[in-house]
């Protein structure tokens, strides 16, 4: 089975982080615990002032956790946990003392939600469509909703969550603050993404950080509340309602 890749790419003080997966982008646990080591490792790296993370392609940005692998939980404890991978990534976004800016190039569905969420600057496209299908399963989004609502605010989260089937468009996204900036097309972005990137890089570091920290003011309790929500998620993913569901996507 292929289990996707992150590259890094560093210059200029810049890190590009690009993940890719065959399956639309999406996320196993092993791909999500790559992605936290490998902010951790940047974290501590002095060369790098500024993280650009993105995905590969010209398709979906990132179609959140891995189908397969959603399927085949069988107990508590494995649901837990795998539930818990995108926490560690959105944790390890947060606690990074580097600013994170966000390519996302196309559609991002429930995981990917959360990781544009986590990012603290965004770049779209006006193909950068977004949904949070998780109740239309019988669970919810409960693990990314911290960081989704301290963008876009609860009343935005319900009506996300509570239209499960429904694309939300980049403008919508933008409008709410999830997306900072939309673009026409990929070349419009990159375009965008490099001459701002730069500029940023070249700016204080040690004041990028302490900006960081105080952009992220009272999130200190998602060290326990994203697991609390982990939890949730492993428990729901084991209903009759869950299965069922999951076997209807899977035919």
């Amino acid at each position: 089975m292929e289990l996707g890749s992150i590259k890094t790419e560093i210059a200029n003080n810049i890190a590009k982080v690009t993940f890719s997966h065959p399956a639309s982008n999406s996320f196993p646990s092993s791909l999500l615990q790559q992605l936290t080591d490998e902010l951790a490792s940047l974290n501590k790296n002095e060369s790098v002032t500024v993280i650009i993370l993105q995905s590969e392609g010209t398709g979906a940005f990132c179609a959140g956790a891995s189908f397969d692998e959603l399927v085949a939980i069988s107990n508590y404890e494995d649901g837990s946990k795998f539930f818990s991978g995108f926490a560690n990534v959105i944790n390890a976004m947060r606690k990074c003392s580097k600013l994170i800016i966000g390519r996302i190039h196309g559609k991002a569905v429930g995981g990917g939600v959360g990781l544009a969420a986590a990012c603290d600057y965004t770049f779209a496209t006006q193909k950068s469509d977004i949904k949070l299908s998780e109740i239309a399963i019988g669970i919810g989004p409960f693990v990314i909703e911290p960081a989704v609502s301290r963008k876009i605010g609860k009343t935005a989260l319900a009506e996300m969550t509570l239209t499960p089937t429904l694309w939300k468009s980049a403008n919508w996204a933008k409008e709410k603050g999830l997306f900072t900036e939309v673009f026409e097309n990929i070349d419009d972005l990159d375009e965008r993404l490099e001459n701002y990137t730069n500029e940023l890089a070249l700016y204080n570091k040690e004041a990028l950080a302490d900006l960081k920290q105080i952009l992220w003011e009272g999130t200190d309790n998602w060290d326990s509340l994203l697991y609390e929500r982990a939890a949730i998620s492993g428990r729901l993913v084991l209903s009759d309602f869950t299965k069922k569901a999951l076997e209807k996507f899977k035919k």
